[in-house]
């Protein structure tokens, strides 16, 4: 296996003589055969090919191939989006009438996709502080629990889960642990090699990381055994009848199963497949991911110690932050550094929050994050604008809070931006 930078540039394709240096784009809706019996093979999953992109398509699979390696797991396929990728990776092993627990700390979105969309579906949640203890994890778990789902580091609360002892208490009740990888990115964190089974990935963000291609990705660690529990995964333990009888562990083993009937079942139904000029986009962000996320997190941890020495910032949130409540999980699982993001609070509350986003002249407002440009929200005002103070408290995204992601720009820029910003925001 080559090293972690160069699979970044060269990983997941290898061109032959006289062919294309850079990963080509496979831009067809369909694929040549010869016979009806060839693609016959294809839809049997008896043979390896194309017949059509919402299914795969060669440049995504390339480029699937190359975060697999970054990962260091045995199988990954692409989505449109991080959030078909967080409820294929779910929806994948529970349905209807099953249960899975969650971190409370996770991505908003996320959080709606499983209280809301995915309970219309009859599965149900339970949702667990990530610093709940061993006995709270596990009084949490039921005969039909399928998963436990966190994120290395939330988004925007920004806690880094210990994934350790939530990948424990699932092996203890016999089932996968699921992590979403976003912030982190392979090259701070690989789950894999702390006891999470599936990871999943925004690649919108740090991975694309020049906010040009909405994308997804679930790569697949392919130790989690099925077959030991084959009664409670019976999707991919036990005959598929839309396959003609395919028993994907039988047929694909633990490293290719899961993704396997993800691709044929979910894909084939849902259609969320990233285009191929997507993936093709992705792959250039993928080639300087390991030089840029260094830069993300210098920028993070200086304009964090800015903040945290401000007279008009009343609280400040970033892992790397000695003395901040997940550093020591942060030196654990992130070592080379956590991420771009800071989360701060704006003395003055709602108003001097508005007031320092009107005066910030470099950092643009969106609702992006993990982008090579500097950008900042306040959810109060914007995707949080619905709800109330109480209420907004009581979501751990407070009238005060704000979210800078710290693009790679020089930081005495950066900090520069936000020092006259608060200062403009003073009563």
């Amino acid at each position: 296996m080559r090293h972690f930078d160069t699979i970044c540039v060269q990983g997941g394709y290898t061109p032959g003589n006289g062919e294309p240096r850079q990963i080509p784009i496979i831009q067809s809706t369909t694929f040549k055969y010869n016979t009806g019996e060839d693609m016959a093979k294809l839809f049997d999953l008896e043979s390896d090919g194309y017949f059509y992109s919402r299914l795969q398509n060669p440049t995504c699979d390339l480029v699937a191939a190359k975060i697999r390696d970054l990962e260091g797991g045995t199988a990954a396929m692409l989505t449109s989006s991080g959030m078909a990728a967080t409820f294929f990776a779910v929806f994948n092993i529970a349905g209807q009438g099953d249960h899975v627990i969650s971190s409370t700390a996770i991505y908003g979105g996320s959080y709606n996709l499983f209280a809301v969309t995915m309970k219309r579906m009859g599965v149900e949640f339970t949702f667990v502080s990530p610093d709940a203890t061993d006995e709270e994890l596990d009084a949490a778990f039921r005969p039909n629990t399928k998963l436990v789902f966190g994120e290395t580091i939330a988004n925007p609360a920004l806690r880094v889960l210990d994934i350790e002892k939530f990948a424990a208490a699932a092996h203890r009740h016999g089932v996968p642990l699921v992590i979403d990888n976003t912030f982190a990115t392979p090259v701070n964190c690989r789950p894999f090699e702390f006891g999470a089974d599936i990871v999943t990935h925004s690649t919108t963000k740090y991975m694309d990381g020049h906010g040009a291609a909405l994308g997804g990705a679930i790569v697949d660690a392919g130790r989690f055994d099925w077959t030991r529990y084959a009664d409670k995964f019976p999707g991919l333990c036990t005959p598929d009848e839309s396959y003609h009888g395919v028993t994907y562990t039988e047929r694909f083993g633990l490293g290719g199963a899961f993704i396997t009937k993800a691709t044929a079942q979910l894909m084939r139904d849902f259609g969320a497949m990233q285009s191929p000029q997507n993936a093709y986009i992705l792959n250039l962000g993928l080639e300087s991911l390991h030089v840029r996320m260094k830069r993300h997190c210098e920028n993070g941890l200086a304009v964090a110690q800015f903040l945290a020495g401000h007279p008009n910032v009343s609280w400040v949130t970033y892992p790397d932050l000695p003395g901040s409540r997940d550093y020591a999980l942060a030196q654990k699982y992130l070592p080379k550094g956590s991420c771009g993001v800071v989360s701060f609070g704006v003395k003055g509350g709602r108003q001097a929050a508005e007031t320092f986003m009107r005066g910030l002249k470099l950092a643009a407002i969106e609702t992006h994050v993990a982008d090579a440009r500097t950008c900042c929200l306040h959810p109060a005002s914007t995707t949080h604008r619905q709800m109330t103070d109480e209420e907004l408290v009581a979501a751990g995204v407070g009238p005060d809070l704000v979210r800078m992601s710290c693009g790679l720009e020089d930081a005495a820029d950066l900090i520069a931006d936000i020092d006259q910003a608060l200062k403009a925001s003073e009563g």
